[in-house]
C-alpha cells in the first residue's frame, strides 16, 4: 500500500514498552521518543539505559539533517525493573531480546500475562517463526513479529508477520502505529524463517563468503562492486521493477533465462567457518582503509544514509516516498500559531 494512499488520522501510540536495550532496542527508542511517544525500557544490564541515551543522542544529530520540518516534542524514557512495569499503560510492546527462543518465549508470556488485552506484543526477532514465539502467550492473536533493519531510527523498513493465531486486525494496528512514526510496514503474506529482507540479505552474504574463501576478491572489493553499482540501484528500484510492465518482465526473464540456470553461485552452500576461514576474514578487515572505531562507522554510515534518503525523498522514491509522508505528518501535527498559520518548515 504507498503512503499517497493512507488516511491522515494520527495513530501514534501515547506510550510503547521496549524489552531490551541493545543496539536494536536502542534504535527502537530513538525512534519513538524522536516522534514524541514515551517509551518505558526494561533491560536487564544495567549499561542498558547509558547505552540507549548515545543511540538517541546520535538520532537527534541525524534527524536534523534528515529533515527541516519541526518534530514534535520529544517522548519521556523511564528505566523499569520489570517486565510487568515496562508493559504498564503501553499500547505496544516490542521486544529486542538476543536471538535466542526460550529467552524470547519468557518475555513475550510474561509480557502478555501483565499487559492489557488490547495490547500489541511485537517481537523484533531476525528470523524466527512467531508460532513459535506465540507459546505461553496469553491472547495469541496481538502476537505478532515487526523485524527492523539497523539502524532503526533511520531505515524505515519494518517487516511485519503474523502467526497462527495472530488477526488481520492486529496486523493493520501495527502498521499503523508504525507508519505514524516514519516506517514503511510490509506485511509478509506467508509464515516463514527469515521473512522477506533477511532471506534475500543471507543469500547475498553467502555468496559474498564464498568469493572471500576461493579467494575470488577480498572483503573490501567485495564491497566496492556492491556499493560502487546494484547497491545504488537497489536503492531506487527493487529486483522486479523493470519498464515495460508485462512485456518488460518477459523479455528480461528469456533474456537471463540462461544465466539463471548455470552454476554461477553457491546457492545455499555456506564455507566452513573454520580458523583459517575466520583469520581470512579478520586479517583483510583490518587492512581495510575505511577501518574506522565503531563510533567512527556508525556516524559515516547515519550521515551516508540521511544523504540517501533526502535525495531519494526528493524524488519520492523508495524509502524517500516514506520520508516524506513522514514530513507531511510531522507538519499535519505541528502546534498552531496565532492566527491558524502553522509553524513555518521548509521541504528538502
Amino acid at each position: 500500500m504507498s503512503e499517497k494512499t493512507i488516511l491522515t488520522s494520527d495513530r501514534r501510540p501515547r506510550a510503547v514498552g521496549l524489552l531490551g536495550g541493545g543496539i536494536i532496542g536502542g534504535g527502537w527508542a530513538a525512534r519513538f521518543i524522536l516522534n514524541g511517544v514515551d517509551v518505558r525500557l526494561y533491560g536487564p544490564s544495567n549499561a542498558a539505559i547509558e547505552r540507549v541515551q548515545k543511540v538517541l543522542c546520535s538520532a537527534r544529530r541525524v534527524y536534523r539533517q534528515l529533515t527541516q520540518v519541526s518534530l514534535p516534542v520529544e517522548g519521556t524514557l523511564t528505566a523499569v525493573s520489570s517486565v510487568a512495569d515496562a508493559v504498564y499503560g503501553v499500547e505496544l510492546v516490542q521486544e529486542s531480546a538476543p536471538e535466542k527462543l526460550e529467552l524470547k518465549q519468557q518475555l513475550l508470556a510474561a509480557a502478555s500475562q501483565a499487559a492489557a488485552p488490547g495490547v500489541l506484543i511485537c517481537s523484533s526477532t531476525s528470523g524466527l517463526r512467531p508460532s513459535l514465539l506465540a507459546a505461553g502467550v496469553r491472547h495469541p492473536e496481538r502476537l505478532l513479529v515487526a523485524h527492523p533493519f539497523t539502524p532503526v531510527h533511520l531505515l524505515p523498513l519494518v517487516e511485519l508477520c503474523g502467526g497462527a493465531s495472530t488477526t488481520p486486525d492486529s496486523l493493520e494496528r501495527a502498521a499503523e502505529i508504525f507508519r505514524a512514526v516514519g516506517m514503511h510496514p510490509l506485511v509478509v503474506r506467508k509464515e516463514v524463517n527469515g521473512f522477506i529482507a533477511n532471506r534475500l540479505q543471507e543469500a547475498l552474504w553467502r555468496e559474498a563468503l564464498w568469493l572471500v574463501h576461493d579467494d575470488v576478491a577480498t572483503t573490501q572489493e567485495i564491497d566496492d562492486a556492491i556499493r560502487y553499482s546494484f547497491g545504488l540501484r537497489r536503492a531506487v528500484l527493487g529486483p522486479f521493477s523493470v519498464g515495460g510492465g508485462a512485456t518488460g518482465m518477459r523479455e528480461l526473464m528469456e533474456k537471463w533465462q540462461p544465466e539463471l540456470r548455470s552454476a554461477w553461485t553457491k546457492f545455499t552452500d555456506v564455507p566452513e567457518h573454520n580458523d583459517a576461514f575466520l583469520c581470512k576474514l579478520a586479517e583483510q578487515s583490518d587492512a581495510r582503509t575505511d577501518n574506522w572505531t565503531v563510533a567512527e562507522f556508525e556516524d559515516r554510515r547515519n550521515d551516508a544514509l540521511v544523504a540517501v534518503l533526502r535525495a531519494l525523498r526528493t524524488q519520492r522514491c523508495g524509502a524517500g516516498e516514506t520520508i516524506a509522508y513522514w514530513e507531511q505528518r510531522l507538519r499535519d501535527r505541528a502546534p498552531q500559531l496565532d492566527g491558524g498559520e502553522t509553524c513555518p518548515t521548509t521541504s528538502i
